[in-house]
């Protein structure tokens, strides 16, 4: 056994040692002045969150195609939003489990009012902004929107022949009657309805006066089209809706077109799974995801301009209460908007392209796994390049040394050089490969992937049901020259996706130390075998849902008693969410007792900051930039003998205690050096993208004081320097 592993374990056995002796001690319950809870809504937060992300697409100092692009990415995520939370609080109603309070002490019913007028509000600021400020502003620059009327004789012939030989063929118009009845409208489907007047005589079974026409727009073709003759530097588009409204009367001939409209129903996309011995997960997932795109409806969104009656009859045909109608007040679905920042080829309009700094090895390394055999390697993206880790994966799979590699997946991409590096291991060595198949909206492509990787000959596993699989491992096993069998890790706090790598910010760490590459292997027997090892053989990883919550609060706990004791206590934590109760509360004993708590949350946050007696030693930013903060790293200044961890997991419930997660520390002095410094540090300086919470829930931009400072750009400096 070496020396390092002797001490790794030591260290283990003293922090289980210390989880059962001391157990987080909680203040007496204070609450916070002026009526304010202890906790702030989920719900709400996460819109507070939104519009954090709608403030970026209306300033002015962001690229305009940028804030297109963010105003696109505020419509996906009220589309996720109203998918699975709005959907799921009205589940809860019909099923009965109404009764009680959420976190911020309101019923179900109260809570779905208040968001129903948050929403609401926010439609209209998306609406504003678009209106208002971007288009006007892209006109400006060349680039425009138009409807069918201000097209040019040349755009208009060419939009007409797209139309003949693209659309039309696609469209199946309805008119709504006893023999016809209404179509199935499928989740977040652009559909046009129009109100019709037959000009000679009522449909058998109808009654006089009008009837309902609904086209569905195609799923398979651009929402925005790219028209020619704009001229030199200029970029004309018309929306494929509009182009359809345009033809309208030639699909529904023998009709008077009274009025017409585009309109969209989100349905309820939550998968309520069921554990069937008779089922395979795969096939669970698969008839789930069959049943998803036709769950119950939860909104409908139509143009501002349609008729009442139009509305009406939607509404009635789709069983919506009034508030779940929201109109827009330019087109339908702003996620679209997408397709002008892709199609649009004007650069300047953009951020300037960055690419990541390759990792070099040291010049006595002969490859990567002799660097690791010296030393770990960490690594930042997107400021280091993720070429790294796919070498790492892809080395393993060619390298005749390695004869064993083992994998989780939770997202990846379209032919990722990552899966390609898995197929190809499997024809020469044991490759087994954990999938998450229910990871939200990537369930389709992850049982595609599943298969294929299955069909290659690698082992695939789909963790533990009802949990999901959400750490991100790689284990490589390889007899090295000096004739030693040798584990060799990839641990992460993203997924194994190089397109995401490029614009999320995440931590890697490759490492060959003993003891963290054996208990990542104990994970993995713990991901296929279901096999609980002793919570000494997990460590020094942290993993849910066995080791982690317990320890977290152990870690914070430790910090209260150094700062009662007198000794240094800090808790810096960056994360993408915190909404854990018993977490929080550990946080608020902490802060009682003086310890100084920085906390980095990107999304969600429950904890109410800066409230005198109960908090007020905690300070809560939000940071918000050309990257999705997406990287975890929670550091503990545990009386001077400083802790650093990385990992996958947020401080929210469903990570602690419903998903397999790892989170590992960083050993490696130097390493750890630079998290707290160069990345942390640069984060807490932040003077421009940092949103600080106010302990009434609303987020401030912190006052600029001296010179203007951006972590993001900052850290693009340092990767270029």
């Amino acid at each position: 056994m070496t020396t390092e592993t002797v001490a790794a374990k030591k260290t283990a056995r003293k922090r289980v040692a210390a989880k059962k002796a001391v157990a987080p001690k909680t203040a007496a319950a204070v609450e916070p002045a002026a009526g304010l809870g202890r906790y702030f809504s989920r719900d709400e937060s996460w819109l507070k969150f939104n519009e954090r992300v709608l403030e970026e697409a209306q300033d002015e100092r962001n690229p305009l195609l940028e804030r297109v692009k963010f105003l696109a990415i505020t419509a996906s995520n009220l589309d996720e939003f109203v998918e699975i939370r709005v959907a799921g609080l009205l589940q809860r109603i019909e099923d009965g489990f109404n009764q009680g309070q959420d976190e911020g002490g309101l019923s179900i019913e109260q809570r779905l009012q208040r968001l129903c007028e948050s929403m609401a509000k926010f439609v209209k600021a998306q609406y504003q902004c678009l209106n208002e400020q971007l288009i006007p502003s892209l006109a400006k620059e060349g680039v425009r929107i138009l409807r069918w009327k201000e097209l040019s004789d040349e755009a208009r012939e060419y939009a007409e022949a797209f139309y003949q030989d693209e659309v039309d063929p696609l469209l199946t118009p309805v008119t709504i009657d006893p023999s016809h009845p209404f179509p199935r409208v499928l989740n977040k489907a652009l559909c046009i309805a129009l109100l019709l007047r037959h000009k000679r005589r009522t449909p058998a079974g109808a009654k006089p006066g009008t009837v309902l026409g609904v086209v569905t727009v195609p799923r398979s073709l651009p929402r925005l089209i790219c028209l020619p003759g704009a001229g030199a530097g200029k970029t004309d588009f018309i929306f494929l809706h509009s182009l359809i409204s345009s033809q309208v009367e030639k699909m529904f001939r023998g009709y008077e077109v009274l009025d017409e409209a585009a309109f969209r129903v989100t349905r309820n996309s939550n998968l309520y799974m069921q554990e069937e011995e008779s089922r395979s997960v795969l096939e669970s997932v698969r008839e789930e995801l069959h049943n998803r795109r036709k769950g119950d409806a939860v909104r409908l969104e139509i143009e501002s301009s349609a008729a009442d009656e139009i509305v009406e009859r939607l509404r009635i045909n789709f069983e919506l209460d009034e508030w779940q109608v929201f109109r827009t007040d330019g087109p339908v679905n702003l996620s679209r908007l997408m397709n002008i920042y892709s199609e649009t080829k004007l650069p300047g309009l953009k951020y300037a392209a960055f690419s990541g700094r390759q990792y070099k090895l040291s010049s006595k390394s002969e490859d990567l796994f002799a660097e690791l055999r010296k030393h770990d390697v960490l690594l930042h993206h997107p400021f280091d390049s993720y070429r790294t880790v796919e070498e790492f994966i892809h080395s393993g799979a060619l390298d005749p040394a390695v004869v064993s590699m083992k994998q989780t997946l939770y997202r990846t991409s379209k032919d990722s050089p990552i899966f390609r590096a898995l197929i190809e291991a499997a024809q020469s060595k044991d490759v087994t490969v954990v999938v998450e198949l229910m990871a939200r909206f990537d369930e389709d492509s992850n049982i595609r992937w599943a298969r294929e990787l299955e069909d290659a000959g690698v082992g695939v596993f789909h963790g533990i049901f009802g949990l999901k699989t959400h750490c991100k491992l790689s284990l490589l096993v390889r007899r090295d020259p000096d004739g030693v069998v040798r584990r060799y890790a990839h641990l992460g706090t993203g997924n194994y996706n190089p397109v995401t790598a490029r614009f999320y910010t995440d931590i890697s760490l490759l490492t060959s130390r003993p003891a963290m590459t054996k208990a990542v292997q104990t994970v993995f027997n713990y991901l296929t075998a279901e096999a609980e090892a002793g919570d000494e053989a997990y460590l020094p990883l942290l993993m849910a849902p066995l080791t982690l919550a317990p320890s977290v609060l152990e870690l914070i706990g430790r910090e209260t008693e150094h700062a009662k004791a007198g000794r240094p206590a800090r808790i810096v934590a960056k994360m993408n969410g915190l909404l854990e109760e018993k977490t929080i509360e550990a946080l608020y004993a902490a802060s009682q007792a003086g310890v100084e708590i920085e906390l980095i949350v990107r999304g969600m946050c429950a904890l109410r900051p800066g409230v005198k007696g109960l908090s007020e030693t905690i300070q809560v930013r939000s940071i918000l930039g050309r990257f999705l903060e997406h990287s975890r790293i929670f550091d503990f200044e545990n009386g001077g003998d400083r802790e650093i961890f990385c990992g996958s997991a947020d401080w929210m419930t469903r990570n602690l205690y419903e998903r397999c997660e790892v989170v590992f520390p960083v050993e490696d002095e130097r390493l750890a050096t630079r998290l707290r410094e160069e990345i942390l540090g640069s984060y807490l300086k932040d003077n421009v993208k940092a949103r600080l919470l106010q302990a009434e829930g609303e987020y401030v931009r912190r006052e600029t004081m001296g010179e203007a400072f951006s972590a993001q750009e900052y850290l693009m400096g340092v990767a270029g320097a």
